[in-house]
């Protein structure tokens, strides 16, 4: 008989967006003629641009013809995109990042997950709370955690409560960890964090030998010019970060497929026996085994991103979502909710109005709004009494919206 990994046995009834999808499609299911908003998941709704389009097409008619056919493509990427993509987000910051050092990806959610292959099984892990749910769940999965407590954290985890009291950006832990999840601008929350604040965390990580594997999937929303778009900017941060980037919400590749991870060759880990190793071949090994690369068609469409053309669509789009947020936070605060976030992110973090529970609040914004956020406690313990608001979604859906809850929930 087949066993199975009993890690998953761990997890917790549901992943937190299967869940919002079965509570949406139960009320639907008897409500057919409800007009439903959606400002949950943070799935963008416009178009890809033009520039990417246009790549793309061009890619396909590349497959099309023998001379310029594609087969197998390096599974690190080409080389033509890792190095447009250093030379535009990391040496134009001033981050001394080489083109060899950039793992093209089909998603920054999948590479958070997959780093976990190449570290061992007694590191000490620390999340944020709240904190996306696939840090976590992908190292209950790898066998990292004990099981979960009643207020939903894993034994084992190191969590560090993010909140209103100290702007929603952790504090250095007391005792030493080896992996860090840090995410700026944060999902959930929309926080960014100071050079300041990231230059105490790449101090700490060094003191203790511990990696910062930094998400900065949303750095394309920092209007704020003082905020790091990189851990890179930071002094020896190469030393102790790994950096996860994405082409999903900057250009809408959500449905497209591409991202990379950034993998300093002087970044060391500690074998059994004691030795540094580095880890850039350890994932390059990884890589290479499970992986077979992203599509020429969807790289030469993240090329376009860099042309001219392409910066100023991608800036348009940024700035579209960003003007949502702004929307979210003005209608929403003159209603007297507490409303943080959306600033330098795409992402508004609610308080709850009248004592209601995070899902008690979903609830009654599905049924008497019609509108579909996500409830804060489905990023941890500490995210109880909040709610997540995405700006991805039309100006006019996002109006309706305001428009609904504003008249719901006026205090």
């Amino acid at each position: 008989m087949a066993t199975i990994n009993d890690n998953y046995l761990k997890l917790k009834a549901g992943y937190l967006f299967p869940e919002i999808a079965r509570r949406v499609n139960t009320f639907v299911e008897a409500n057919p003629d409800a007009d439903i908003i959606k400002l949950g998941i943070g799935d963008v709704t416009e178009p890809l641009p033009q520039a990417c389009c246009q790549a793309m097409i061009k890619a396909v008619e590349d497959m099309g013809d023998r001379a310029t056919f594609k087969g197998y493509g390096p599974e690190q990427g080409y080389g033509w995109l890792r190095e447009k993509i250093v030379a535009h987000d990391f040496q134009a910051r001033g981050c001394q990042v080489e083109a060899s050092e950039i793992f093209i990806s089909d998603g920054s959610k999948c590479d958070c997950g997959n780093i976990l292959d190449i570290f061992g099984k007694n590191n000490t892990i620390a999340v944020t709370d709240p904190v996306y749910p696939v840090y976590v769940d992908t190292n209950v999965m790898a066998g990292h955690t004990g099981p979960a407590k009643d207020n939903g954290e894993y034994q084992g985890l190191v969590y560090l409560p993010i909140n209103a009291e100290n702007r929603f950006t952790a504090e250095i832990p007391r005792q030493p960890v080896d992996l860090i999840y840090l995410c700026f601008p944060n999902n959930p929350t929309g926080a960014v964090a100071s050079k300041e604040h990231l230059q105490a965390w790449v101090d700490y990580a060094r003191q203790h030998g511990s990696i910062l594997l930094f998400d900065a999937a949303y750095e394309a929303f920092i209007a704020d010019p003082a905020i790091p778009h990189s851990i890179y900017e930071i002094e020896g941060a190469r030393d102790c970060a790994i950096e996860f980037r994405s082409f999903s919400k900057n250009a809408g590749f959500t449905g497209t497929r591409c991202a990379f991870t950034v993998v300093p060759k002087s970044l060391k880990g500690k074998a059994a026996d004691g030795s540094d190793v580095p880890l850039h071949p350890l994932w390059n090994r990884r890589q290479s085994t499970k992986f077979n690369g992203v599509s020429y068609i969807v790289q030469r469409g993240a090329e376009a991103v860099y042309s001219e053309a392409g910066q100023a669509q991608v800036k348009e789009l940024v700035r579209f979502y960003l003007d949502n947020a702004g929307i979210i936070r003005a209608q929403l605060t003159a209603a007297g909710i507490g409303v943080y976030g959306g600033v330098n992110a795409p992402y508004v973090w609610v308080k709850t109005p009248k004592g209601l529970s995070s899902w008690d609040f979903f609830d009654k914004l599905l049924h008497t709004c019609n509108v579909v956020g996500t409830p804060g406690s489905g990023f941890g313990a500490a995210g109880e009494g909040y709610f997540r608001l995405s700006a991805f979604n039309s100006r006019e859906q996002v109006n309706e919206a305001m428009a609904r809850i504003t008249r719901a929930f006026s205090v």
